[in-house]
């Protein structure tokens, strides 16, 4: 995809490498203003890389990036007010409380201190404002980390994997973060291993392997381009495999201990037929996903 002249970010054919690794090979991509963009692939597939040449903290060796319509490299200090970065490895200033950390971030950029309550706010951390950084969970501690890449109130928002290593509850929480940050109008561009994440936060996802984009729409777009088979899931014992087969329909038939999946193309009337011999006790439908993308694409497991 080539320049965009409204565009937040294009990145245009980059290329990058280490030595003869190949990092990024001829990525191109645009982010429009206000969208929730995700850069999504496993470890080494390049997808930190891009954002870091994305955000000016790296040179390409080949290609070209215009963020906010201004190139990031050389280090462009015209840009760094309107941009927030948040890195893998989060970095604080030692012994300073929650409260203190916003400040001092909001400090380098000439924001008055009252700035800082009102991001704990917005991160859910305002009663841990007293709070000494190491003494913060890990899913406080991405907040923190996320809070103080807004405290300038930047126009575009680059987060480097924020929920990795976060449990359940955890990345539940951050994703109300996240939303409510894409709902103040900024401009958010993420990468992420997480499919199911990606699927219900971002509008658009990009999929990396290898250094290079294997595909780019909306995730409700990208499933449904794959084609793939809606699986209707039985009890093992509630419906006989050889009339499950005999429905109309019905691609394939899989048996195992406890449950019988049913492979159709065309959900309806094969749901409609066991609703007439009454097989519906337990049934579950499970349809394609970010995850069945990528595996047609790659042609093997996500690596985490």
């Amino acid at each position: 995809m080539g320049p965009t002249g409204d565009a937040a970010l294009d990145v245009d054919r980059i290329h990058m490498s280490y030595g003869d690794v190949k990092a990024v090979a001829g990525v191109s991509f645009s982010v429009r203003q206000g969208e929730f963009f995700g850069i999504l692939g496993p470890n080494g597939a390049g997808k930190t890389t891009t954002l870091e040449i994305a955000e000016g903290l790296r040179e390409p060796d080949a290609g070209s990036v215009r963020l906010l319509g201004e190139s990031p490299w050389p280090r462009n200090v015209g840009l760094l007010p309107k941009i927030g970065v948040q890195l893998q490895a989060s970095a604080f200033f030692e012994k300073l409380t929650a409260r203190e950390q916003l400040e001092t971030f909001g400090a380098l950029y000439g924001v008055p201190e009252d700035r800082a309550m009102a991001m704990l706010d917005l991160v859910g951390l305002r009663d841990k404002a007293e709070t000494r950084e190491n003494q913060l969970s890990g899913g406080q501690r991405q907040r923190l980390s996320i809070a103080c890449a807004l405290v300038h109130d930047p126009d575009i928002v680059f987060l480097d994997e924020p929920t990795a290593g976060l449990d359940p509850q955890s990345r539940r929480n951050l994703w109300d973060v996240l939303r409510e940050i894409k709902a103040r109008g900024k401009t958010i561009v993420y990468t992420t291993h997480y499919l199911d994440e990606a699927e219900v936060l971002c509008d658009r996802v990009a999929i990396m392997d290898h250094g290079r984009v294997l595909a780019l729409d909306t995730p409700a777009a990208l499933v449904r381009d794959l084609d793939s088979a809606t699986h209707v899931v039985l009890e093992r014992d509630g419906f006989p495999a050889a009339e499950a087969r005999a429905l109309a329909g019905v691609d394939d038939v899989a048996e195992d201990e406890t449950s019988l999946t049913i492979a159709t193309r065309s959900p309806a009337p094969v749901l409609a037929a066991l609703a007439e011999r009454g097989a519906l006790s337990g049934l579950q439908v499970r349809t394609a996903t970010l995850e069945d993308v990528f595996l047609e694409l790659t042609g093997r497991e996500y690596r985490a």
